[in-house]
């Protein structure tokens, strides 16, 4: 095993100089891969949750930087996937990132957070090795996006005379969190909304993990060119942002990040309805989401029935926990890392292709941060709350092991399919009907099981749904159809406009 030290020295030397605080990532990767990657110029070292073994990244918390000063990180401590001492002799690239908001696993490297070069070094290290954070993350401008060629800054610019900010402070937010909380996003209004009396249907959109208000504006621009053109119909979109310190809090309402559903409901959606010539009832208001937002719409359509006219959720996180990615949670003895047989539970694949573990995604993100990880955004939004003020973990990070108690809290509140099973007679009169799903017969993180899982309940119940599994479809190319990559939402907008207008039909070159 090669000796040597795996110790760096990392200096703050950035302007205007200030003390910095955060969690301070140290990423490694093999110069041949990285250079093979890059094309020869390597210009990033980050994590990579489709390559999870790729990269190597150790972390510390820092407290209180000084300019002009430094603070030592082991690439032994915290580390995934092994410590520095354990890679193989030879030449790497490295970079470090001090996470000034302590959402890397969420949103990556973003504006704020504190960069150094990428270096190349020979590993094992003989004495420890200095790294300079002297560069800091631009904030990024959503309606001037870096690399923006002509066409899409022209979208972008037609659109935002159109779009207005949400800022909304929340009552019921407020009062949980004991400090102002503002429910954000966009409302988008459709061409010939302004100066008209025309009322009109109205879809509320969210996004998937790591999406928020920012990411939202060039989906909202599309939109509307797409209304512009005629190849979507009429209506007024509300691009809700569910990010938030957790991850994401999917509309839902939840011991740990507070009433986001009630919220909604009673509070935002009133307001807008006031101000913004919108159906107003429930047979024009439409939900669609992609992912985290999949399961939020489809969420927020079984939780309150009777506000929504439907929910078109794509590629949904899983709406039945006996398939959770995977792995059934409510066998005896459950384990997320490993199935039955002691072979590990892949997460993410491409195809027929495994691309990393649930094992492999747990440990990243754990020594990420504790913060705005998928796996942690769950407890945060499911989990019942522990004796320390947190949410109580599903599954032990180390083993695996699934916790049955707190799994019982998550099926009791969250599992979808198990509240219909339950709820079905209550929920029918308002429900019947409004559930439409899309996900791909190949989706990326394995979300076609728990879709299948759902429909058998709904189909035993005699329940009337719209459940549809796209051959070939991954978790990432499931809306596009040839060189249109807005192809399904295009469909799905008819589809909602038909409920809110019957007597409309999508005209025939669409």
């Amino acid at each position: 095993m090669p000796t040597g030290t795996s110790l760096f020295r990392v200096h703050l030397e950035t302007t205007p100089a200030a003390p910095a605080s955060g969690r301070l990532l140290l990423f490694a990767e093999d110069a041949r891969v990285a250079e093979q990657g890059s094309r020869g110029k390597v210009t990033e070292v980050d994590a990579n949750p489709f390559a999870a073994t790729q990269t190597t990244v150790t972390a510390r918390d820092v407290s209180w930087l000084a300019p002009h000063r430094s603070v030592v990180i082991d690439g032994d401590d915290q580390a995934f996937p092994s410590g520095y001492s354990s890679l193989p002799a030879g030449e790497y690239y490295v970079q470090a990132v001090l996470d000034v908001n302590h959402d890397y696993n969420y949103r990556g490297r973003s504006g704020g957070d504190l960069i150094s070069k990428v270096v190349k070094i020979r590993l094992p290290l003989k004495a420890p090795m200095d790294l300079v954070l002297d560069q800091t993350v631009p904030v990024s401008d959503p309606w001037h996006p870096a690399g923006a060629g002509a066409e899409q800054q022209k979208l972008l610019d037609t659109a935002r005379p159109h779009m207005t900010l949400v800022d909304f402070p929340s009552q019921a937010l407020t009062a949980f969190w004991g400090r102002q909380i503002k429910m954000r996003g966009w409302v988008l209004t459709p061409p010939g909304y302004d100066g008209g009396k025309e009322r009109y249907p109205t879809v509320y959109y969210t996004q998937g993990f790591g999406g928020d208000n920012a990411r939202a504006v060039a989906v909202m621009a599309k939109v509307y060119a797409a209304m512009q053109a005629g190849s979507m119909p009429p209506m007024i979109w509300v691009a809700l942002d569910e990010s938030s310190p957790t991850g994401t809090h999917e509309f839902a309402d939840s011991v740990n990040n507070g009433p986001w559903g009630q919220a909604l409901t009673t509070e935002l959606i009133p307001a807008l309805e006031r101000q913004y010539r919108m159906d107003g009832k429930a047979q024009g208001r439409f939900l669609n989401g992609h992912s985290s937002g999949g399961w939020a719409t489809l969420w927020l359509q079984t939780r309150y029935p009777g506000i929504f006219g439907g929910t078109w959720s794509t590629s949904p996180d899983p709406s039945d926990f006996h398939d959770f990615t995977g792995p059934d949670l409510y066998a005896p003895h459950a384990n997320v890392y490993f199935r039955a047989d002691g072979s590990p539970w892949p997460l993410v694949r491409d195809h027929e292709r495994v691309l990393g573990t649930f094992e492999q995604f747990a440990r990243m993100e754990q020594v990420i941060g504790p913060y705005g990880g998928q796996m942690a955004s769950f407890e945060w939004v499911f989990s019942p709350r522990g004796p320390d003020g947190r949410p109580m973990p599903m599954f032990n990070r180390h083993t695996g092991a699934v916790d049955p108690v707190v799994v019982r809290y998550w099926r009791d509140h969250y599992d979808i399919a198990w509240r219909l099973a339950r709820d079905w007679p209550a929920l029918k009169a308002d429900l019947d009907g409004k559930i439409h799903l899309y996900v791909g017969t190949a989706d990326t993180f394995y979300l076609d099981g728990a879709a299948h899982r759902l429909k058998q309940v709904l189909d035993s119940l005699g329940a009337r749904s719209d459940i549809r599994f796209l051959p070939g479809k991954t978790h990432m190319d499931l809306y596009v159809q040839g060189d249109d990559r807005l192809a399904l939402l295009k469909q799905i907008s008819w589809d909602m406009y038909a409920v809110a207008r019957p007597g409309a039909h999508r005209p025939a070159a669409m």
